[in-house]
């Protein structure tokens, strides 16, 4: 469909306001050249647009939107009306800085990100704008449900974990949940021996289902053999006091905290010291990391756990946000349009 056929056409989306989801009307904008309208379908929901709304912040929610191309603009030749794409959470950077040249451009002095840059531009509605090089084709594969949490905990799994992963290393993950399941996927076919750590049997089963070599109780540490990295998925820090005085992490061993915590990380200065152990930080994907992740997806079958909700405007957003909070949730939340 020519993209002037749909400007000015009206959607609604949605955002916090005094505490409550709220729905907003605006229209299509009419495209820029290397502008990519698409009609989502699917999109997931994260703790970041749970951590916004809480705030209150002036955004759009949602971005981990997947759909279908409606319209592009006069310059795009990637994407064509019809294709699943999808995107939601790196939305530009200026392609001319040293970040950008050597294939980091998330890290761009200018980036565009999820947040208040584009306050009416959010996943949580009848349509997103992309710009063509910030929205990914999804494989044929991958179920459009299976590819919406990937647009973010995917991409930041992903991107942290081939970093730090050898075939040989043997990688320790702590919380078996949003994060942390798909994080036991893609350590375990990066090539590593993959240890799940949790603080209950619960969740035994499934983590050795999705790739666990072994199942852990904390209180069970230490192991017979240490970790060559420890990744951290929980919604909070653990003591890491406890934690590495048990022998968890080997020599020269990495610690990946993927937990979004605005907790201060107090790690214990010594033994980081005394150990040559690193920490690793990264945020979601760079465009060309994005793509490689959804292509090893597809190949390696790895698939996000999801409960799949019915889109019913604000209702539907909120439930999906305190169904999460009561961690009432298997692994991520997508909502259906």
């Amino acid at each position: 469909m020519p993209s002037s056929a749909l400007t000015g056409q009206e959607y609604t989306i949605y955002r916090s306001k005094d505490g409550a989801i709220i729905g907003t009307n605006t229209r299509i904008p009419p495209l820029g050249p290397r502008d990519v309208l698409i009609r989502i379908t699917h999109s997931g929901v994260c703790n970041a647009d749970a951590m916004y709304a809480s705030m209150g912040a002036p955004i759009a929610l949602g971005h981990e939107g997947v759909g279908l191309v409606e319209a592009v603009g006069s310059e795009v030749t990637q994407l064509s009306p019809g294709d699943r794409a999808g995107g939601g959470y790196h939305r530009g950077s200026c392609g001319t800085c040293r970040y950008c040249l050597s294939g980091q451009d998330i890290y761009c002095d200018q980036r565009v990100i999820f947040d208040s840059r584009e306050p009416d531009n959010g996943t949580f509605a009848q349509y997103y704008i992309g710009k063509e090089t910030y929205v990914h084709k999804i494989p044929e594969l991958i179920s459009s449900a299976h590819a919406a949490p990937l647009q973010c905990a995917g991409a930041a799994t992903y991107v942290a974990l081939k970093s730090t992963i050898r075939p040989t290393s043997r990688v320790g993950v702590i919380g078996i949940g949003g994060l942390g399941h798909l994080a036991i996927q893609f350590a375990a076919q990066l090539g590593g021996e993959v240890v799940a750590l949790s603080t209950t049997r619960e969740k035994q089963e499934e983590a050795l289902g999705l790739g666990a070599r072994e199942f852990v109780l904390l209180e069970q540490l230490p192991l017979k053999r240490p970790l060559d990295v420890l990744v951290v998925t929980s919604s909070r820090y653990p003591d890491w006091d406890k934690i590495l005085g048990q022998h968890l992490l080997a020599r020269c061993g990495v610690v990946v905290p993927l937990t979004a915590s605005p907790a201060p990380l107090s790690l214990p200065a010594g033994p980081m010291l005394s150990n040559g152990w690193r920490v690793h930080f990264s945020l979601v994907a760079s465009r060309a990391d994005h793509d490689e992740m959804l292509r090893f997806a597809a190949i390696h079958g790895i698939r996000p756990l999801v409960q799949t909700y019915k889109f019913d405007g604000a209702s539907s957003i909120e439930k999906a946000f305190k169904d999460i909070k009561e961690n009432k949730v298997r692994y991520r939340v997508v909502l259906e349009f």
